[in-house]
């Protein structure tokens, strides 16, 4: 954080944190000298902080905020049930109204044909039950050698060990130190760092897509056993494939058998304008993980919807399918969920991201993408990156060590807006609710943020 005197309450939370809090993906000893910045209080799409500053939430907490904060049906929703009953478990040939509504609501807004739900309480414990569903499912149809799964480099499906293994993050396996076996990875479709020259964005997807057939060969289609991508690749910077890619993935696991998997953490509910990102890219998946937005980030709660072709392996042929969690259809973790489907419909949320919101925020992008600093603007539905670079015209990147995403971060942090920095992609998912004005809001924070990160850059001799 920037220099600043904070408040004798925010020093004593800044170490009491210190000593006693260890955080996700941070360096706890840079952390301790820095401090933390205290969030204590969000409504609408907007948080404070601990000093009274106020912060146009950019990220949706993290992609997971869709209706904002201070929603009174959720809020209603958690009360209510907690008085009702708050908790009992899935075990024991149980289960609870909101975990059954909840099911039919989700199979409502599926893509066609996915009526089955399997609870978890995670994104990441939803991908851990996919590894475990996909092989299940294998084992029932006779074919037990089928067990690998296909990623992608850069992807991001979860912290879990099943979750970081699917994960294609190098830093991740290196600490990890031992990934579940029968997991590979193929190259990611970023057409930035992959396009040859002069080669259409059509041409590119469906060339990157081959790339997964040429590993399928390799392996030995006997041998595979899905493959799992995320429509647009969230964490790893808001990676927007060609239109032509995901069409040609599925066309190729269909020709060999494989079951195809849509990780809709990020991009589910709405995100993309349509509920499914599997919907926007053009293509039908045979399982689709789901979390973070399903509560608006209340409440944990993730699962994994599943198609007619797994589902009726596991409901038609029998046998116990021994996977579960404590909290699976957690009942007041569903009520919130319900509550928040409820909400998004009656708000007419993700008609208004695809026809309304979407379509402003690529008018700001576009105009984003002439910035000194800009050599890439991308977005989808309400999913935005920009790539900073040292020279746009000649495609040349900063060196790593400058920093300079996280440099443009910090002054984010400082101008009051939250955008994440992804090495030197900087992204936006703001929350659903965002208005055409708020949208206007934040393009000119991020502007002001991308003018003083050039004059850091010029003063610093970074530039070329």
């Amino acid at each position: 954080m920037m220099s600043h005197i904070f408040s004798p309450q925010t020093v004593a939370w800044q170490q009491a944190d210190r000593e006693h809090h260890i955080h996700p993906f941070t360096d706890a000893k840079a952390l301790a000298r820095k401090g933390t910045r205290v969030i204590t209080r969000g409504e609408g799409i907007y948080l404070w902080d601990s000093e009274g500053q106020r912060i146009l939430d950019g990220m949706s907490g993290l992609w997971n905020v869709n209706l904002g904060y201070g929603q009174p049906a959720l809020i209603k929703a958690a009360h209510e049930q907690l008085q009702t009953l708050p908790f009992y478990n899935s075990f024991f040939q149980c289960t609870t109204p909101p975990s059954i509504e909840l099911a039919q609501a989700l199979a409502a807004i599926a893509p066609a044909g996915m009526q089955h739900v399997f609870y978890s309480s995670s994104g990441s414990e939803g991908n851990d039950t996919v590894v475990r569903l996909v092989r299940r499912f294998w084992q029932l149809r006779g074919e037990p050698s089928r067990r690998i799964i296909i990623s992608r480099k850069n992807a991001y499906h979860g912290s879990t060990i099943a979750g970081a293994s699917l994960s294609g993050m190098s830093g991740m396996h290196e600490q990890l130190g031992g990934a579940v076996p029968d997991i590979e990875h193929i190259d990611q479709p970023h057409a930035l760092a992959h396009t040859l020259p002069a080669e259409s964005p059509e041409a590119f997807g469906v060339r990157a897509a081959q790339w997964l057939q040429e590993r399928i060969q390799a392996l030995g289609p006997e041998r595979v056993a899905a493959f799992i991508g995320e429509p647009v690749q969230g964490a790893g910077g808001v990676i927007v494939p060609p239109s032509s890619y995901w069409p040609e993935i599925e066309r190729i696991c269909k020709r060999h058998g494989i079951l195809l998997v849509s990780d809709e953490v990020i991009c589910g509910f709405g995100r993309t304008g349509q509920w499914w990102g599997c919907q926007t890219m053009g293509f039908q998946p045979d399982l689709i993980t789901f979390a973070k937005g399903v509560t608006s980030g209340y409440i944990p709660l993730g699962g994994v919807l599943v198609g007619p072709k797994v589902a009726e392996a596991l409901t038609q042929q029998g046998g116990e399918f021994a996977h579960g969690y404590t909290n699976h259809g957690h009942p007041v973790a569903c009520a919130v969920a319900l509550a928040t489907l409820q909400q998004t419909q009656a708000l007419d949320l993700v008609r208004r991201v695809r026809e309304e919101l979407a379509p402003h925020l690529a008018k700001h992008w576009a105009e984003l993408q002439k910035h000194p600093l800009v050599g890439s603007a991308q977005c989808c539905g309400l999913l935005g990156a920009l790539e900073l670079m040292q020279n746009p015209t000649q495609g040349q990147s900063f060196p790593a060590e400058y920093g300079v995403g996280l440099r443009c971060r910090e002054h984010c942090f400082a101008q009051g807006l939250v955008m994440r920095a992804v090495g030197d992609r900087m992204v936006i998912a703001p929350p659903l609710v965002i208005t055409i004005e708020q949208i206007d809001e934040m393009a000119a924070l991020i502007r002001t943020c991308l003018d003083l990160t050039l004059a850091d850059a010029q003063r610093e001799g970074w530039l070329h």
